[in-house]
């Protein structure tokens, strides 16, 4: 789980008359990630793609043109088939012949109906003058012009100009046809008279007759195009009906023939022979190397040149091989350091389970080949952080619904994944309400479950609204969850940092840190404060109480650390120390604070609902919670009036669900909005808080990434058949 699956660099060697079905047998196995040659060995360069790769690249350039113009999705599929070579010569050229046409067809008539828009748009603004449009053009002595103006302000302008002797306005309700006899025969009169005027003129389409008539007319075209389109697109519909499950299978076809005919392009090859290598989980080798031996005998020579160690270059090695599986060592006495241009690809090691939250670890990266892989802590404390600030029943079953929505409903792997992480949020979350005896904000499960059926008091855990001393149990509980959060992520940063450096960086890096960080946490923890006559926090020893010895001894480890911090990074880690030391670890008390926010929010909006009354506890109940929180004599719990009556006690708020008809409906409003918007901020904060403290807090201690994803030679089928 912590590390990746191991990988083996592999070669194969062969005759260039077998290097077709070198491809096939390794194509087929879908194993291999192919390796670049970079032109090392002497007589070796690299190979050409096979004969055909033209053809069948340009064929699938057709194909997906096609495919584009009738916009063919996978629920077009059908069934699977073979596509034969005889197929994409003839009935791929029928049907590109077919779809061009229609689609030469369609791009005329939306040219049309584009042209036919535009000569409408530009008739519009003479049907609001009401003067026809033959009556705006052709004249000797008079000069016209239409545009978009003030009347007035052009009324005024042309009385004013001395060069027009007298002028005709016609007014619309957003144009002015202007109609003006000049003094001279210069035909730029009008125009330079509106020169200082606002006057966005439009052009006299050459037309006769009432614009209404002729935008009528153009109207009636329209019509006419729009139904020859509708046709066209019905024809290629059927087209696409037709074809779609030949095009997407001669598409899946001709991309395999492709890769295959391009793959020698990552050989080396000379005139007689080809050399391939690429790497593969380890435990596949003799898989490897039985379809090897069965596809071409001995033709074909298959060697594990290398099996890679988890250590990264400088300080460990990609061990070759020997004979009988164990490490070679080199002919110097050392071992060989693996090339970090052709670092071993990725494929994370994890269970079923776990495999939803490499989801959130690759949107920071892929881990590296040579680094811990830290999904499964995010397993283990992600939706553990997300369900105890949330803890609800109901919203519970709310977030793995549509976890599980996610998770069936789309074929993105990333989606897919992200859905069972809110499958397992969801879970934590219906857990936690349990365990605080809350559904929506109710206490129903307390009142049926714990009271009820199993006779308690109160159930397990409360979530501290009335009792504050679980509102202090919960931020000590949350230092105390950082603490250890914190440590798993100093012991991966000690181990990364050993194997990537040495020793002596890892124990003044994370081992100091770690030390730092520990010391002051159990120092926090003890009572050494308290028998010094400083203060006693008390909320903090409802978890742990170490002795004053205890503490004296953690404060001497911290020391150390810091002695050691200092060393490795100097005076910036000595400035930066109290960030370690503390900091930190205080960051995972917005765990307890987003958990009594929302609590609060859903408890005011059942409030408004419902309505409460108070009642007083005359009596000192039995400890709960683990025996560490007692609730006080004579202290006060809130109960909802979910019968609306008071029971004989304090009433709070009445409720808007006993307020009369008008109060019903509101009250349905304010408790559906209510928690739809306490669900919707469970996302944003507790969700986004949760991710924090996973990448700000842990993955920054240890966690580089980048690793090369793994991407073996192959396709798997989805629309053909060689059957």
């Amino acid at each position: 789980m912590l590390r990746p699956e191991q990988m083996s660099k592999v070669s194969v060697t062969g005759s260039q008359r077998v290097q077709g079905d070198v491809i096939e047998t390794i194509h087929d196995l879908n194993l291999v990630h192919l390796s670049d040659y970079d032109g090392d060995i002497e007589g070796f360069d690299n190979g050409n793609p096979l004969e055909g790769a033209d053809d069948a690249s340009e064929k699938l350039v057709t194909v997906r043109s096609l495919e584009s113009m009738l916009d063919v999705s996978e629920a077009d599929a059908g069934p699977t088939r073979i596509v034969t070579d005889e197929a994409l010569e003839t009935e791929l050229e029928e049907i590109r012949v077919q779809v061009n046409e229609l689609d030469d067809r369609r791009n005329e008539l939306e040219s049309e109906l584009r042209d036919l828009d535009e000569r409408i748009d530009a008739v519009e603004p003479f049907a609001d003058l009401g003067v026809d449009l033959d009556l705006l053009s052709g004249y000797d002595s008079l000069q016209v012009a239409v545009g978009e103006a003030d009347a007035d302000e052009v009324r005024d302008t042309l009385r004013t100009d001395e060069s027009i002797q007298a002028f005709e306005l016609f007014e619309g309700e957003d144009t002015v046809g202007v109609f003006a006899y000049p003094r001279s025969d210069d035909p730029d009169v009008l125009d330079d008279a509106l020169v200082g005027v606002e006057f966005a003129r439009v052009e006299v389409p050459d037309a006769e007759g009432s614009p209404e008539a002729y935008v009528e007319d153009l109207r009636h075209e329209r019509q006419t195009v729009e139904s020859k389109l509708a046709s066209v697109e019905n024809e290629l519909d059927d087209l696409r009906v037709e074809h779609a499950g030949f095009l997407l299978a001669a598409e899946e076809k001709l991309t395999i023939d492709v890769q295959k005919a391009e793959v020698p392009l990552q050989f080396a090859t000379s005139d007689h022979a080809f050399i391939a290598e690429g790497w593969i989980p380890s435990d596949e080798y003799s898989t490897f190397v039985a379809a090897i031996q069965d596809a071409v005998g001995a033709h074909a020579a298959v060697e594990e040149l290398e099996r890679a160690d988890y250590e990264p270059s400088g300080h460990g090695h990609h061990a070759p091989v020997d004979d009988d599986g164990g490490e070679a060592v080199a002919t110097d006495g050392g071992t060989a350091e693996f090339d970090a241009d052709d670092s071993p690809p990725v494929v994370q090691d994890n269970p079923d389970v776990v495999r939803p939250f490499e989801s959130l670890t690759e949107v920071i990266n892929r881990p590296k080949y040579t680094e811990l892989d830290p999904t499964v802590i995010l397993f283990a404390t992600f939706p553990v952080f997300y369900g105890f600030m949330i803890g609800d029943l109901g919203y519970g079953f709310l977030y793995a619904g549509l976890g599980y929505w996610l998770y069936s409903s789309f074929d993105s792997d990333m989606i897919t994944k992200l859905g069972g992480v809110a499958i397992w949020a969801g879970v934590w979350t219906g857990i936690f309400g349990v365990l605080y005896g809350e559904i929506f904000g109710l206490h129903l499960i307390t009142e049926y479950l714990w009271h009820g059926a199993l006779g308690l008091e109160h159930a397990p855990m409360k979530k501290g609204l009335h009792v504050g001393s679980f509102a202090e149990l919960w931020l000590t509980i949350s230092l105390a969850a950082g603490a250890l959060h914190l440590a798993i992520a100093y012991v991966f940063g000690f181990v990364n940092e050993s194997r990537s450096h040495d020793v002596k960086t890892a124990i003044t890096e994370s081992g100091a840190k770690f030390l730092l960080m520990g010391g002051v946490t159990v120092w926090l923890f003890s009572t050494h404060i308290q028998s010094s006559g400083g203060p006693r926090p008390e909320f903090i020893y409802r978890v742990a109480e170490f002795s004053p010895t205890v503490g004296m001894a953690a404060l001497v480890v911290a020391l150390v650390g810091l002695v050691l911090l200092i060393i490795g990074e100097g005076a910036v880690g000595l400035v930066e120390s109290p960030t370690y030391a503390l900091v930190h670890t205080v960051s995972y008390t917005r765990i307890a604070a987003v958990l009594l926010a929302k609590g609060a929010m859903a408890y005011v909006v059942n409030l408004l609902v419902f309505g409460a009354y108070e009642t007083q506890i005359t009596a000192q109940p039995e400890p709960f919670f683990f025996g560490m929180v007692e609730l006080p004599v004579g202290a006060h719990e809130v109960h909802f009036m979910l019968d609306g009556a008071s029971h004989g006690h304090e009433v709070l708020f009445p409720g808007l669900l006993w307020q009369g008809p008008a109060g019903i409906l509101g009250g349905i409003v304010v408790l559906l909005a209510g928690h739809a918007l306490v669900l919707g901020l469970g996302v944003t904060s507790a969700g986004l808080q949760a991710l924090r403290l996973e990448y700000v807090e842990f993955f920054n201690k240890f966690y580089e990434g980048g690793g090369a994803k793994y991407n073996p030679f192959g396709y798997t089928r989805n629309y053909t058949t060689e059957d």
